[in-house]
């Protein structure tokens, strides 16, 4: 091996070496695939991607590699992903549908969670049934799971939107909405969800009457699929296992450390996780391999379900929708 160091003919010893070692930087340089790059995920604060920063506050997640960017609302995340700020986001399905819906092309690596009663309508006291509904303000946030939810809420009800008086309204501005009394019901989730019921509100519809339509996913650009990001995505998915593995075995401590971030009392952290279903490692592969796999399935249910409610313009082409590759494949929680 040593001959290939030996000094260029007609350099001197020390100016050769670094003619050599100048030549090999730049060489690794140009190859991409060599590279580690970094990620940048944007996400809202949502119980499902709580873990994601639990790991990072952990040190389990290294920032160098993975930077998560807090978002408003679903609709900035959405946005940064437009504009290419950042290389993926923490998203619903249907949020995912419409994204690449507007050409942004984009496939799930992971599964965070499935709504299993965290997605609700709550309403003030008067209202009794969905019945109810009928001539009131329902907040909601347009573009996102909460045009899902309205349109299952609505038809539930036997209701059409110009029966309803619809005020859109982006997460962070639920709880401020209700207080000055601008809506009747709103269409929100946790931790806002838990927030307002302690203020009174009350919960009529949430999304165990709708199972297994609203999931959220790790959602990657196509642009950084490739090898000189991978070994960043990776990392992230095993840090989140990792935290959602402490969570399932210390979840008292894991509730204390999530608290502030989620704006709720330590001992209203845990409650919140009981309306999802949050899979392992194990889960995730399973949910996405398979011929077809059980997101392909439920992802073109949903897809049928928006084109029919005009939530979207046509039915996904579903090409590389799902990337189960970087599924850590040695990662088994006990």
């Amino acid at each position: 091996m040593m001959r290939y160091l030996m000094p260029c003919r007609g350099l001197g010893k020390p100016l050769s070496w670094l003619v050599l070692a100048i030549g090999f930087v730049l060489m690794l340089s140009g190859c991409g695939w060599l590279a580690d790059k970094p990620i940048s995920i944007a996400s809202v604060i949502w119980v499902g991607y709580e873990p994601m920063r639990l790991a990072r506050n952990e040190g389990w997640l290294d920032v160098r590699r993975v930077h998560l960017v807090e978002m408003a609302s679903a609709t900035d995340s959405l946005q940064a992903l437009v504009e290419g700020k950042v290389d993926g986001a923490a998203l619903t399905l249907d949020e995912m549908l419409k994204a690449r819906a507007k050409g942004i092309p984009l496939s799930a690596v992971m599964i965070f969670d499935v709504s299993a009663g965290a997605d609700m309508l709550v309403v003030r006291p008067g209202i009794k049934q969905l019945s109810d509904l009928k001539g009131r303000r329902i907040g909601f946030e347009q573009g996102a799971v909460g045009s899902l939810m309205l349109t299952n809420v609505l038809w539930a009800a036997g209701l059409t939107k110009d029966d309803v008086e619809l005020v859109p309204l982006t997460i962070n501005n639920h709880r401020d909405a209700w207080e000055r009394n601008q809506v009747d019901a709103i269409v929100t989730y946790e931790p806002v969800a838990s927030q307002l019921l302690a203020q009174g509100a009350n919960k009529l519809f949430d999304s165990r009457q709708v199972p297994n339509t609203i999931i959220d996913v790790l959602a990657i650009r196509s642009d950084a699929l490739d090898h000189s990001h991978a070994a960043a995505i990776r990392h992230l998915i095993s840090a989140h296992l990792q935290a959602l593995d402490y969570l399932r075995r210390n979840p008292h401590d894991a509730a204390y450390r999530m608290a502030t971030h989620l704006g709720l009392p330590v001992d209203d952290v845990l409650p919140t996780f009981k309306g999802l279903l949050l899979p392992d490692a194990t889960n995730n592969r399973r949910l996405l391999t398979g011929s077809p796999p059980q997101l392909l399935d439920i992802a073109r249910k949903v897809s049928v379900f928006m084109v029919k409610e005009k939530l979207l313009p046509r039915d996904d082409t579903f090409i590389e929708l799902i990337r189960a590759d970087f599924l850590p494949a040695d990662y088994l929680l006990n």
